[in-house]
């Protein structure tokens, strides 16, 4: 999937105050060694490096990485895979914010924050739990089968609390705490909804013919309209999982 990075600063910022505030349930400390592991545009990266961490910031999409660089040139961002990390020990802590719903190869990747870390170094990670987004995947895949005849594929992995933590703890990472629960948020203006959809699943809605694709987004602001719209805004149905953990050893 390409990603537009400039829609995501535009519309999406809320991701990315979302995610500072993560940043103090890891207190990064001066001196240390942080892998943020899906640094998008760098934003959270560079929160942790006012803080005098040592931060190499890694993400699969090339345009992230582009973007990144581009606003933060002092930083180390990388075009890394989270399920093919080469890091060995390296690391104080792994910090992850909205990314890991996006890795299905959850287990290489888990395997891999485990082996980045130094022994006793710490995981920091928020990102879609069971059921994020059920609302909004279930209405859109819906008008994309009636309207365009495709079939909807989710291109995410939402875990269920203990499954996701039974996984860390079978690579070597002790989990501290926990946390499941709903988040709705909201999307910016009237076309939130939209710009939601056209930034996390276009590659559903590509080769479309422009009615069609229209077709497919006004279909699924109807079916989300009583559902969805409160209070004079969009608010996503967000479920997120939260973990804090460390390497054994």
């Amino acid at each position: 999937m390409h990603w537009d990075a400039q829609r995501y600063l535009d519309r999406h910022g809320f991701i990315i105050e979302r995610g500072r505030a993560l940043v103090d349930l890891l207190d990064p400390r001066a001196g240390e060694r942080i892998l943020d592991l899906g640094c998008g545009t760098g934003d959270i990266a560079a929160t942790m490096a006012e803080r005098g961490a040592q931060v190499v910031g890694v993400d699969a999409s090339p345009a992230m990485i582009e973007s990144a660089r581009a606003r933060f040139p002092a930083l180390d961002f990388r075009v890394t895979n989270a399920a093919e990390l080469p890091f060995d020990a390296a690391f104080d802590a792994v910090f992850s914010h909205a990314a890991l719903h996006w890795v299905p190869r959850a287990d290489d990747a888990a395997r891999g924050i485990a082996r980045a870390l130094k022994p006793g170094g710490r995981f920091v990670a928020e990102f879609g739990g069971h059921r994020n987004c059920e609302a909004l995947e279930t209405a859109f895949a819906d008008a994309l089968q009636r309207i365009a005849r495709r079939d909807y594929r989710s291109p995410w992995f939402f875990p269920r609390l203990p499954d996701y933590a039974a996984l860390l703890e079978r690579h070597g990472l002790v989990v501290r705490a926990a946390w499941y629960y709903e988040r709705p948020t909201p999307l910016q203006g009237e076309e939130g909804l939209r710009h939601w959809l056209l930034q996390f699943l276009p590659q559903h809605l590509d080769g479309l013919d422009a009615a069609t694709h229209d077709a497919v987004l006004a279909d699924t602001e109807t079916a989300l309209r009583p559902v969805l719209w409160r209070d004079g805004a969009w608010q996503a149905d967000y479920r997120r999982l939260r973990i804090v953990a460390e390497r054994a050893g």
